[in-house]
């Protein structure tokens, strides 16, 4: 049975183990949403059976906790701290190897990741245009990053429409979300009894094809349309839509800068949970004895002292220059790189900023109005 991309099913919650027995008969390992230190994280799940059915995510700057939902849904979370940028960006891997010959000569060899195929399951909006953000930078013609590639290329990406925005959200501003428009490989929205379903690529029109689903009603296509208008209704922070880069430049002296630096830790939270941060660093490990040494790549922070250091000068000497920094490349410079603003409005900045610090009202304080 072939299906067009965009052709809408209905899967019901008594069928959901037969998405994830799809996705292993064809090789997958199933990555889907667990709870972990009082906090949702994406860890490997054997069946369907193992999703935190039932759990909401109450959040606001500097705060996360969760709590039940008295829907019973599997998806009535917004985002967990873990955007799916792990799976494609490794947070610390090694890129090549040089050891001597027996003549004495260095040899390099480089470290290709061998990652097993994975589908992710519960993938939100916000995280796919993440995605095509670090797709941009990491895949960027003549010289796209090889081991980024590889991963990248492994990945199967089951979406989700988020129905219950947290308070911290505000990606209907940045055009983002709630629903998923593009970027998946089968997406779903949670109705009543089950889900709409619909594929994104030719891989997901497989999937769902062998799926053998009945066509999802009028009614339910239209209650999933509802749910995503009313879910982007419910979100009261947002950004301005527009290129901020001009007003962000010309405000470069303001007051607000050090008003936010006196609250600022500079701990990197908001880098670290940012779905399209890529800043890293690059170091040489000797190997005592063996004559080998590893050139490993890990994230590192735009906040982080030494990120700055530049032959022995440090050009972002404080935690004022710091910040300003981060706001002014992810809010204004990007759209010089990448034709769009950095941020992709899931809010996780806010809600795990130990300082409770928020980009929305930061950017209100610099006279940038919405």
């Amino acid at each position: 049975m072939n299906l067009p991309l965009g052709t809408l099913r209905f899967l019901g919650f008594h069928k959901l183990h037969e998405l994830f027995g799809e996705l292993q008969f064809r090789g997958y390992r199933c990555m889907g949403p667990a709870i972990e230190y009082d906090a949702i994280v994406f860890r490997e799940l054997a069946s369907a059976k193992e999703l935190p059915r039932g759990v909401q995510a109450e959040q606001s700057p500097g705060q996360f906790r969760l709590t039940r939902d008295p829907r019973n849904r599997y998806f009535a979370w917004a985002n967990g701290p873990q955007a799916i940028k792990p799976f494609a960006f490794a947070p610390r891997e090694s890129l090549w190897q040089v050891q001597r010959d027996q003549e004495g000569a260095l040899k390099f060899e480089p470290l290709a990741p061998q990652p097993a195929k994975t589908a992710i399951i519960g993938v939100r909006a916000c995280d796919l245009a993440g995605l095509a953000l670090q797709d941009a930078h990491f895949l960027k013609p003549p010289y796209p990053d090889p081991n980024y590639e590889i991963r990248r290329k492994s990945l199967f990406l089951v979406a989700v429409q988020c129905a219950e925005p947290a308070a911290t959200c505000f990606c209907a501003s940045t055009g983002d979300g709630p629903t998923p428009q593009s970027g998946f490989d089968l997406t779903l929205a949670e109705m009543e009894n089950g889900f709409v379903i619909s594929a994104g690529s030719e891989a997901g029109t497989e999937v769902l094809a062998a799926l053998k689903l009945e066509e999802a009603t009028p009614k339910q296509v239209q209650e999933a349309k509802e749910q995503g208008e009313a879910a982007a209704q419910k979100q009261s922070r947002s950004l301005p839509g527009r290129d901020l880069r001009p007003v962000l430049m010309n405000n470069l002296e303001h007051a607000r800068w050090d008003n936010v630096a006196a609250r600022c830790l500079s701990c990197g939270n908001c880098t670290a949970v940012c779905p399209t941060c890529f800043c890293h660093a690059e170091m040489d490990e000797p190997s005592t004895g063996t004559g080998e040494s590893l050139h490993v790549r890990q994230w590192d922070s735009c906040f982080n002292e030494g990120h700055a250091c530049i032959h022995g000068h440090n050009v972002r000497p404080d935690t004022r220059t710091r910040y300003r920094q981060w706001l002014t490349h992810k809010l204004a410079s990007w759209h010089d790189q990448y034709g769009r603003s950095g941020c992709v409005g899931c809010g996780r900045c806010i809600t795990w900023c130990p300082a409770g610090i928020d980009l929305t009202e930061e950017i209100a304080a610099l006279g940038v109005n919405a």
